[in-house]
């Protein structure tokens, strides 16, 4: 799926999160949504410089991963 909360309202969100944890099969799941996210990853891949990691830790680890990056370049 590619980016499937565009113009979709918070209920609507959680709709389709309740129902991409009933399905049985795999998603792959390509979303800037963070509350799509949290609801139903159980993994998290990046795709970054023509790589693609697997992540240990979430979102909110890969934030502060994000943010601690960011400050180095700043700084």
């Amino acid at each position: 799926m590619d980016e499937p909360t565009n113009h979709l309202d918070v209920e609507t969100v959680d709709a389709l999160g309740k129902a991409l944890n009933n399905f049985k099969g795999g998603v792959v799941l390509v979303s800037h949504d963070e509350r799509l996210i949290q609801l139903v990853c159980r993994e998290l891949w990046v795709c970054k410089d023509k790589t693609v990691t697997q992540l240990d830790g979430g979102l909110e680890e890969y934030k502060k991963h994000v943010y601690r990056q960011l400050a180095i370049q700043e700084g």
